[in-house]
């Protein structure tokens, strides 16, 4: 067999992997928006998760980033290295995996934080050339909008198609993590003022 076939023949495996996960997310998340697009090696993220909590709830989660690790999996480790006012150098460090492929990430960011509605986050370095990203909390009345946008350009190469699958994939994965944290914790605080 060529080189070119097995190639092929491990892409459209790889595809169909990636589809099945993306396919088998949790239903809970089939609200959170969540859209990808390519452009050469420029890729844009946008987020969209509701949350049925307030702004402060879902602020005391996003922005906990020493806890991080604790609740988003795909973290294995997530500390601020620096805190001055409303700035915050935070280093993260993990592994996105979808079926049979893993991508280890690394990176420490400049993070600037306008309680409790936005959040700006810049790479400072590591193994992204560029990355920059905006949260926004938009206050519903009695529920929340996550609103996320980012911008980012990786060192090493995104195939087309499979890549974007990979990348919602991960994405909608983390905020579903992030929401379940907001939820429980507003749980916790209801049960424990009964």
């Amino acid at each position: 067999m060529s080189t070119k076939v097995l190639l092929g023949f491990a892409a459209g495996a790889l595809l169909v992997t990636v589809l099945t996960a993306h396919a088998a997310t949790p239903e809970d998340d089939a609200d959170i928006g969540v859209h990808v697009r390519q452009d050469g090696n420029r890729i844009a993220v946008d987020v969209d998760v509701p949350v049925k909590a307030t702004a402060v709830e879902a602020w005391n989660v996003i922005t906990d980033y020493d806890n991080m690790a604790k609740f988003v999996t795909s973290l294995q480790s997530s500390k601020v290295l620096e805190r001055d006012g409303n700035k915050v150098i935070l280093y993260q460090k993990g592994v996105a995996s979808r079926g049979p492929l893993s991508i280890t990430f690394e990176n420490t960011r400049e993070i600037v934080l306008t309680p409790p509605t936005r959040i700006e986050s810049h790479l400072v370095s590591g193994d992204l050339e560029e990355s920059d990203f905006t949260t926004h909390v938009v206050d519903r009345g009695d529920s929340i909008q996550i609103l996320n946008h980012g911008v980012f350009i990786p060192r090493m190469w995104v195939p087309p198609i499979i890549g974007p699958i990979l990348i919602e994939a991960e994405t909608r994965t983390q905020f579903q993590e992030l929401r379940a944290e907001i939820m429980r914790r507003k749980a916790e605080t209801a049960t424990a003022r009964q």
